[in-house]
């Protein structure tokens, strides 16, 4: 396997890139982002290149006729896409149609496995949202995600790529510094407590959110590069697995689990974050990914266990 992944200096570019070079079958691994990437476990197969996806000749110096699969993970995230409209429109819609475009032209068919975000959806929605409820998403981020997704069907309809699209839950808790996605809170009130420090809770306490491990996000990005073609029926979007909570019920476990670094979270009311946040669905229908072999947590106290772990 020779593969691709965009966003390699991200937190979850470097995990999911950990998990690949475990197997043995993999011959390289791209890492590229707007900085040069780290490469993980200073493993040979790996080559770090700094790159900006909208510029379309970058993107075409990224792939090659040996590509057998992408990660698109590069995006500009959902609170600096909504502030910087022209930013998130040429990353996360331009950068895209590159990097497919190069895909198209110099490896036709390679699988481009997309990142896609729960922020897609919005509007009048169901109680529980499946894989065939229309897209009416309520930001900038959610829309040009919307767009992606759209031109990764489309594209694969053609027969230039082999797409597939997962719309991940909220990830949580994600190590190192809070970032400008508007989900940022969710795991800097878990994070910044544990290790001692004040969080800020920018929500309503009864805010229900959908979310997913970094594990068991990595393990499904794994998963995916396993799947046929055929398994993905008319358009190639899945909800992934996720649990849904509620801010008070993921500051309950903390507490559970680590006691008094709950009381280090305070309230500070955000609007413009709590109305991007509170667009986004809390619960979904997702036996087509269960039945595709996708995973999901089980609760949220190991999730928050997990990530103690990790940080020893």
């Amino acid at each position: 396997m020779h593969i691709l992944i965009t966003g390699g200096a991200g937190f979850l570019g470097q995990r999911l890139a950990r998990q690949l070079l475990k197997d043995s079958s993999l011959r390289t691994l791209i890492l590229t982002d707007l900085v040069p990437p780290p490469v993980p476990l200073d493993d040979v197969r790996v080559t770090s290149i700094q790159a900006n996806l909208t510029d379309p000749q970058s993107a075409q110096r990224l792939v090659t006729p040996k590509t057998t699969a992408v990660y698109h993970l590069a995006a500009v995230v959902s609170a600096q896409a909504e502030a910087n409209f022209d930013l998130g429109m040429a990353v996360n819609c331009d950068g895209t149609r590159h990097l497919l475009e190069a895909v198209r032209h110099q490896a036709a068919g390679a699988m481009v496995i997309f990142a896609s975000s729960l922020a897609v959806f919005g509007g009048e929605l169901p109680a529980v949202v499946s894989d065939q409820t229309a897209v009416m998403p309520q930001s900038s981020y959610g829309t040009q995600k919307a767009i992606a997704e759209l031109l990764v069907n489309d594209y694969t309809r053609k027969g230039f790529i082999d797409g597939r699209v997962l719309r991940l839950p909220t990830v949580c808790v994600r190590p190192g510094k809070p970032n400008a996605a508007a989900s940022s809170f969710a795991s800097s009130i878990i994070r910044e407590p544990l290790q001692g420090e004040t969080a800020v809770c920018p929500v309503d306490l009864s805010l229900p959110l959908w979310l997913s491990s970094p594990g068991t996000v990595t393990n499904n990005l794994i998963h995916s590069l396993s799947l046929s073609a055929n398994l993905f029926a008319g358009i190639r979007a899945v909800n992934l697995p996720g649990i849904t909570i509620t801010v008070q019920e993921m500051i309950d476990a903390l507490r559970r689990v680590a006691g008094s670094a709950a009381e280090k979270i305070r309230y500070e009311p955000d609007e413009a974050i709590s109305q991007i946040v509170a667009s986004w669905p809390s619960r979904f229908e997702v036996s087509q990914a269960r039945a595709l072999g996708f995973e999901g947590d089980r609760n949220f106290d190991d999730i928050i266990r997990a990530f103690m772990t990790e940080a020893q």
